[in-house]
């Protein structure tokens, strides 16, 4: 697992939803050339976010991105009927309808989903590529997905702070790196 998934499951959490990571999606020959790539690898998601009161699954794509240049606006708001690039549930609508769809019956029967349960793409991004994280939000909203943005996140982590004592490394760190600014 990768460490800033890591702290967006902890801040997903907080809100209240339980975290799933790195859930692979198995897709039949049939999933993969309806889709145009009969070779593909299984799919993986960065975190699956379940809010029981909702009865939705956010499925996360989570960007860091921290020492490059960061998400691109044009790379998530391409189009692309076969799905290329590093952001294919974003840019290919049958890609995400077939994934969506199969894991939706993997969820199903497992126990963790039913037939009422509402699918929503998600993005975390640690670093949106010239600040233009506003415009990114935008293209989420428009389209229905949830963003959370690089500000949420540092936001989020700072208020971890004030919680009470939990043996999280991003609850520890945010103490740590508040504990002078905070009233003694």
């Amino acid at each position: 697992m990768d460490y800033f998934e890591g702290v967006v499951a902890t801040l997903l959490e907080f809100e209240g939803y339980w975290v799933n990571r790195s859930f692979k999606v198995e897709l039949t020959i049939e999933d993969k050339r309806s889709i145009g790539l009969p070779c593909m690898p299984r799919v993986e998601l960065d975190l699956l976010a379940y809010c029981a009161a909702k009865n939705e699954i956010i499925v996360f794509e989570v960007k860091s991105y921290l020492d490059s240049p960061g998400v691109k606006l044009k790379d998530i708001s391409e189009k692309h009927d076969v799905p290329k690039g590093r952001y294919k549930l974003f840019t290919s609508e049958r890609y995400r309808e077939v994934v969506f769809g199969r894991l939706r019956q993997e969820l199903m029967l497992r126990g963790m989903a039913n037939s009422k349960t509402i699918f929503t793409l998600g993005l975390a991004a640690g670093k949106v590529y010239q600040g233009k994280s506003k415009d990114v939000e935008m293209v989420m909203r428009n389209s229905g997905w949830r963003y959370i943005s690089p500000e949420e996140i540092k936001l989020c982590v700072m208020a971890f702070a004030d919680e009470g004592y939990e043996n999280d490394p991003t609850v520890i760190a945010a103490k740590i790196l508040t504990r002078d600014t905070q009233k003694q």
